[in-house]
């Protein structure tokens, strides 16, 4: 027997329709028109001037006279609602609402349930490190870093373009935005993803040019030397590698300064999209994270798989995903005696029954009520986190079908041209 005959067993089939969301967004990105250096200059203006001090945990969103005189339209192409990136209706926005507009500016992987076409041609792979997901903005002289639900995590001085009264330049499109995890052990952002470098908007830009721009740009300015008086944090940019076989064995085994939390694996060919996106997915397993399994706020893994939906109109539970994943729908009376309403986000436990899919379709979800969720989460669960954390419990994708399909296809590429060769 052939070591490809050995290895064909460990391919699983697809069990959703991950791959084709992968081409559409493509195809989508190709074709937008989106305004990138105005999202960059509405989304820096956000993250500097949401209210402070006591009102700072509510996360009421104020703005400049001068962004509330912007054009109100943006082109709606890019595969996200409007308002999504329009910052006249973010101004309107309090509390819940408010920390779901900051979440969503966001590009938010989705977990890897089925593996990429092309995965050692058209993908990066990275080691994830632990810690707290962030916006970092510099301008005017000063540095502000941002959680997902939009409260302030630090204030501080920093060698960023604009980013300490040192280096502070007068050109009011001098800012720059990263999209960082914070590593609290260290004390370290470290830079997964680049919006703005500069006043020069990155959103379109693919992730193959974002990551080499963001390895030299920060090298240049110093962000990753140790701290100083005008640079208090240390910023780095993490190792990332070609997904054939040699990067995604060091990404998933080597050693890295940080802690890891599950790999990353990034298209080439994407552009910075806020949202959940197919283009960018995260994956784990026991080795490379300390939670693969969703755990309660005491670090125990609950016996059943617990899920976060959201309520909609007629009662629908619904997934973060656009357009939502409907997992069923609770009748009137059990919501008036529950006091729910439509956007409350509700916690259940998936019973014996569990998840029934179908032609990567969800036919039914075994779903057992909790409660309501935490009031600071910004959104619902993404249709492709409850499936990763469902086969986690019982038939998970392994590193081995990784590299299994790295392998397939690097086997069928070969035999491929051994045959036009031959011609």
């Amino acid at each position: 027997m052939s070591s490809h005959d050995i290895r064909r067993p460990f391919k699983r089939p697809a069990i959703s329709d991950q791959q084709r969301r992968r081409e559409l967004s493509l195809l989508r990105q190709s074709q937008n028109r989106h305004d990138a250096q105005l999202q960059a200059r509405r989304l820096a203006s956000t993250v500097l001037s949401l209210q402070s001090s006591s009102q700072e945990q509510q996360v009421d969103i104020q703005v400049t006279d001068e962004l509330e005189s912007c054009p109100e339209e943006i082109d709606d192409d890019y595969g996200h609602h409007k308002d999504s990136h329009d910052l006249r209706q973010a101004t309107k926005l309090r509390g819940p609402d408010a920390r779901l507009w900051f979440a969503k500016q966001l590009m938010l992987p989705e977990w890897m349930i089925d593996v990429p076409d092309k995965l050692n041609t058209d993908w990066y792979v990275f080691a994830r490190p632990a810690g707290k997901r962030c916006f970092v903005v510099s301008s005017n002289g000063t540095t502000i870093s941002r959680l997902r639900n939009g409260v302030l995590l630090h204030r501080f001085p920093s060698a960023l373009p604009n980013g300490a009264r040192t280096n502070n330049s007068k050109a009011a499109q001098s800012y720059c935005i990263l999209d960082c995890i914070f590593h609290e052990s260290d004390e370290t952002y470290y830079v997964i993803d680049g919006v703005c470098w500069a006043g020069i908007s990155l959103y379109e830009c693919t992730a193959e040019f974002r990551f080499f721009w963001l390895n030299s740009k920060l090298a240049e300015t110093g962000a990753c030397d140790v701290p100083s008086t005008y640079h208090k944090y240390k910023f780095s940019a993490l190792p990332v590698y070609n997904c054939d076989k040699e990067g995604l064995q060091t990404a998933y085994a080597g050693q890295v300064p940080y802690v890891k939390d599950g790999l990353l694996f990034y298209n080439k060919h994407a552009q910075y999209q806020t949202g959940n996106t197919p283009l960018s997915l995260v994956w784990k397993d026991e080795h490379c994270s300390q939670y693969v399994i969703d755990t309660d706020n005491k670090g125990q893994v609950q016996s059943q798989q617990q899920v976060v939906l959201e309520l909609l109109d007629g009662g629908r539970l619904a997934t973060s995903d656009d357009p939502p994943v409907i997992f069923g729908c609770l009748l009137g009376e059990f919501m008036q005696k529950t006091q729910l309403h439509c956007g409350d986000l509700i916690k259940f436990a998936i019973g014996e029954g569990g998840l029934v899919v179908v032609d990567s379709k969800l036919e039914k979800a075994d779903l057992k009520y909790l409660g309501k969720s935490n009031r600071a989460r910004a959104f619902a669960d993404s249709y492709s986190k409850v499936l990763f954390q469902h086969a986690a419990r019982y038939s998970p994708l392994r590193i081995e079908h990784l590299f299994a399909s790295i392998s397939s296809y690097v086997e069928d590429g070969n035999s491929t041209q051994d045959a036009e060769m031959a011609g």
